[in-house]
């Protein structure tokens, strides 16, 4: 498997700005709990906040396989910031493939410019891996101009940026079935942002709940047919989740170079701790993790962008690359002995961070029942 001479200049171009722009302030970033938004106008600069967005409306309109590119790339300098974008690039997929004419030209345009920001609002407290569950509803009013939304959406990334969310409501508060897809702004009547979550790791990137209390929208802005919003969501996530693969990928390359460089560095007994076959033997099971975690990610992108139905190779990807990392990183923390616990070294936060791969976008578990599934001809 090997890139187009046009996606090698974007992946080295990407990862120019990342070693220069992102990965310099990682850390801060992650101690202040803070996003970088100079970083976010950079890669606007660059189109990345048009990633998923069609040329006509000012896009890059990139395909599975570049996607995957510039979030391994992007990730590699900060997963909190590729996070930020894959979720933005979420919500504007969802516009450009089901918004009408005039809802995709009224958001998306200033969407590739990179505000507003856009989220993804899927999950609620009591209805994570199961959105069938959920509780936020959407009454269509009497002269059918507006739908009211109540309800409430949790661990939604850049609640706290976003100037518009996709939000995912029953119109029926009876039938699991009629899950639908709306298009909110953020500043919306009746639209609250609750506190930020203090997490382990990605903590420059914002993660709220979302509080709807008689939200009203334009009848318009429903972006799918009543009972097609979660047909609708697993066919983006198909996408999200290589994205998701990629971003692991991106991370646990970036704890592998600072291992490497490590021991070549640290000397232990007047010698490299490169030179222990130890040492040498984790390097080598790390940098077989990190390519095969990437050439089931690529796999799964050339897939989708045959057309085919790629979504337990997706699963497979974002299963396989998100554990990758957890295991990468550990070790690459372990190879730093003591100095790998502290802040010192980056390889810290790049540890904390790796789990959340492992659960967002469909945990391990999740990911494990839409491979056997398929296995098993279900």
């Amino acid at each position: 498997m090997e890139l187009s001479a046009t996606q090698e200049a974007i992946r080295e171009t990407v990862r120019e700005f990342a070693d220069e722009e992102i990965r310099p302030v990682a850390a801060e970033a992650d101690r202040d709990g803070a996003f970088p938004e100079q970083v976010w106008d950079g890669l606007a600069e660059l189109d990345l906040t048009g990633l998923t967005v069609p040329e006509e409306y000012g896009g890059f309109d990139a395909d599975r396989l570049t996607y995957a590119v510039v979030n391994e790339e992007v990730a590699a300098g900060s997963l909190a910031v590729a996070t930020a974008l894959s979720v933005h690039c979420l919500a504007t997929s969802c516009l450009a493939e089901f918004g009408e004419a005039s809802v995709r030209e009224e958001w998306l345009p200033e969407m590739v410019d990179g505000r507003p920001v856009g989220a993804f609002a899927l999950s609620e407290p009591d209805a994570g891996s199961n959105p069938a569950e959920m509780s936020t509803t959407a009454r269509e009013t009497d002269d059918g101009d507006e739908y009211v939304i109540d309800g409430k959406k949790q661990w939604i990334t850049n609640g706290e940026r976003a100037g518009v969310a996709v939000v995912f409501a029953k119109t029926d508060p009876d039938d699991p079935g009629s899950v639908t897809q709306f298009l909110v702004p953020t500043d919306a009547d009746g639209l609250e942002v609750g506190k930020k979550e203090e997490k382990l790791g990605l903590r420059a990137s914002d993660t709220t709940s979302l509080v709807f209390d008689e939200v009203r929208v334009p009848a318009r802005y429903r972006l799918t047919e009543p009972g097609r919003g979660l047909a609708a969501a697993f066919a983006i996530l198909t996408g999200g989740r290589i994205g998701i693969a990629a971003q692991s990928v991106g991370l646990a390359r970036a704890a592998l170079d600072e291992a490497v460089a490590y021991a070549g560095e640290r000397e232990q007994f007047d010698r490299p701790i490169g030179d222990i076959q130890s040492i040498r033997h984790k390097l080598a099971d790390m940098w077989t993790d990190v390519r095969a975690a990437r050439a089931l990610t690529w796999q799964a992108a050339m897939a989708q962008d045959r057309g085919e139905d790629a979504r337990t190779a997706a699963s497979v990807a974002k299963y396989f690359a998100s554990e990758a990392a957890v295991d990468v990183t550990n070790e690459a923390v372990q190879i730093h002995g003591g100095y790998g616990y502290t802040t010192d070294f980056p390889v810290e936060r790049l540890y904390r961070d790796a789990k959340v791969t492992t659960i967002y976008e469909g945990t391990s578990q999740i990911q494990k029942n839409i491979i056997a599934r398929d296995l098993l001809g279900e």
